[in-house]
C-alpha cells in the first residue's frame, strides 16, 4: 500500500525487541530460581530492570552461582545507575 512494510517500522522493531527482552527475562528469572532458590519479588524487580545485554550476562553469570548471595553481589556490582 505505502510501500513500507510492516518489518520496517520503528513500533514494530520496539514491540519484537520488548517481547524478546520479556522472553529473555522469564528465562533467566526460572534458571535463577533453579539455581540459587525462589527469588524474592524485590530482587525480580531487579532483574527486570536490568537491560538485555546486562540480562545475557546474568545468563552466563548464574552458571557460577551457587546461593542467593552470589546473585545478590552480582546484582549490586552491575547495578543500572539511576538518577534520582
Amino acid at each position: 500500500m505505502l510501500g513500507i512494510e510492516l518489518e520496517q517500522t520503528r513500533v514494530y522493531r520496539e514491540a519484537e525487541q520488548q517481547g524478546e527482552i520479556k522472553a529473555t527475562q522469564a528465562l533467566i528469572l526460572r534458571l535463577l530460581n533453579r539455581r540459587v532458590g525462589n527469588v524474592l519479588p524485590e530482587v525480580e524487580m531487579r532483574v527486570k530492570a536490568l537491560p538485555l545485554l546486562r540480562l545475557e550476562d546474568l545468563g552466563e553469570a548464574l552458571l557460577d552461582f551457587s546461593q542467593m548471595s552470589d546473585l545478590m553481589a552480582w546484582l549490586d556490582a552491575n547495578q543500572i545507575d539511576r538518577v534520582s
